[in-house]
């Protein structure tokens, strides 16, 4: 009895042990002393670049950034270097799933078709080690958004250096998010159908079981006794409190959940994925809609499409005059995130400028988001929420980072990954 009593405790142990040793690097103490960086090529993320430029920050936020900004306290020489605004993941499960085949780490739905109230922020991991991958690549941000049903959900806006969820948070239950009925589906193979693409003959009844909910949710008042939490969570919709997240990619279905969400007053809408949507560019000019774009290292939906559509997509609605995006979204997303710079970087080579590439991930999402008050490019008064990289940080061969700050705080930029790396890099050079 009491050997299995030690042998319980010293697994226990063990398992804490374990755990202290690969956690997530301690979240950074609060900015103590003004901070500037001199000589770098400062990336504003608006468009604009300023060579030798010096930028300095105090308690968190940006104080002074030009070519004759004075610097003051703690000097960081960046002579020949170049600082980003911190690059923002948008459309995101960062921190909602660690290992995809251990069930009790994924998080990232619930059971449920419509379910507004289920909110991701509280069930977001600051330990992530996923998330922590993130920012030696410069995303030091995310919006992190729950997936499944109709509705799934509200998400929230984090920043990715905290001890907890509230610690992270920077805008709480920014969005709801709607995954559009598709009007073509394959068949389904289990009911004896061809598994070819065929007319979702549903279609309708869908839209319309889905417009009956919204409006029960638009005129619901909630008794003394008694709140429905999913509509309560709809309301933000109709007040302009929240935005709906509408993904849908083809021609037809991009214009129904326009209009759709137009007719029912919802104030605020941002279409996700967008697909087709460079066919109506000048539909969603009307109605003002901002498009948050999937990772452009995606091949063509269909046989007659060019094969550079998915990387040249940023570049068809950027020039059309529309607020775009870029966000992480396509196959093993959460271990890609951290190459959201690169897919930036993909659409340089399809006709994007470079600084209008970087703005797709920094000052483009923070406007969609509605933190660019905040974030999303270097200027004075917003947060010291900035990296600097030996080189082009769209570039995977030269992004670099040599420091990193979120709120104006140093974060470490060292990873497992990082670790291990330093680990094995001498196993074969230490002569024994």
């Amino acid at each position: 009895m009491m050997k299995n009593i030690f042998n319980i405790v010293s697994s226990a142990f063990l398992l804490i042990f374990s755990f202290t040793l690969t956690a997530q690097q301690t979240p950074a103490s609060a900015q103590s002393e003004a901070i500037s960086i001199t000589g770098v090529t400062a990336h504003i993320g608006n468009g604009t670049v300023l060579q030798n430029a010096t930028l300095v920050f105090e308690d968190g936020k940006i104080t002074a950034i030009g070519t004759n900004a004075t610097p003051k306290g703690r000097i960081i020489n960046a002579q020949g270097k170049h600082v980003y605004p911190g690059f923002i993941a948008a459309n995101s499960t960062l921190g909602l799933v660690e290992i995809d085949a251990v069930r009790a780490s994924v998080d990232e739905r619930e059971i449920g078709n419509l379910t507004p109230n289920v909110r991701s922020l509280i069930a977001y991991n600051a330990e992530s080690k996923v998330v922590e991958t993130t920012r030696p690549n410069g995303v030091l941000m995310g919006q992190i958004v729950p997936r499944g049903g109709r509705i799934s959900g509200t998400s929230s806006i984090v920043q990715f250096d905290a001890w907890n969820w509230e610690d992270a948070a920077v805008k709480i239950d920014d969005g709801i998010h709607l995954d559009w009925p598709t009007s073509f589906r394959r068949g389904r193979w289990w009911m004896g159908e061809s598994r070819a693409f065929q007319p979702n003959n549903d279609y309708a009844s869908e839209i319309q079981s889905l417009r009956e909910y919204l409006i029960q949710a638009k005129t619901h008042r909630p008794s003394a006794t008694e709140t429905n939490l999913a509509f309560e969570a709809l309301k933000g919709l109709f007040d302009g409190s929240k935005k709906l997240y509408v993904r849908a990619n083809s021609e037809k279905e991009i214009i129904d959940a326009i209009t759709f969400a137009k007719e029912l007053g919802i104030k605020e809408t941002v279409l996700v994925g967008g697909y087709q949507a460079y066919k109506i560019t000048e539909f969603l000019k009307q109605h003002n809609i901002p498009v948050l774009l999937d990772r452009t290292q995606n091949t063509p939906n269909a046989d007659d499409e060019d094969y550079d559509l998915p990387y040249k997509m940023p570049h068809l609605l950027n020039d059309a005059g529309l607020l775009v995006g870029l966000t992480p979204v396509g196959r093993m997303e959460r271990m890609s995130s951290r190459n959201l710079p690169f897919f930036a970087g993909q659409a340089v080579g399809y006709g994007l400028s470079k600084e209008d590439a970087l703005k797709i991930i920094t000052s483009n999402v923070a406007k969609i988001l509605g933190i660019d008050a905040d974030y999303g490019t270097l200027e004075v008064g917003k947060s010291a929420t900035l990296f600097i990289s030996e080189g082009d940080a769209l570039d995977m061969r030269t992004n670099k980072l040599i420091h990193a700050f979120i709120d104006g705080r140093e974060i470490s930029l060292e990873t497992g990954q990082t670790e291990l790396y330093q680990r094995y890099s001498e196993k074969y050079n230490s002569g024994k």
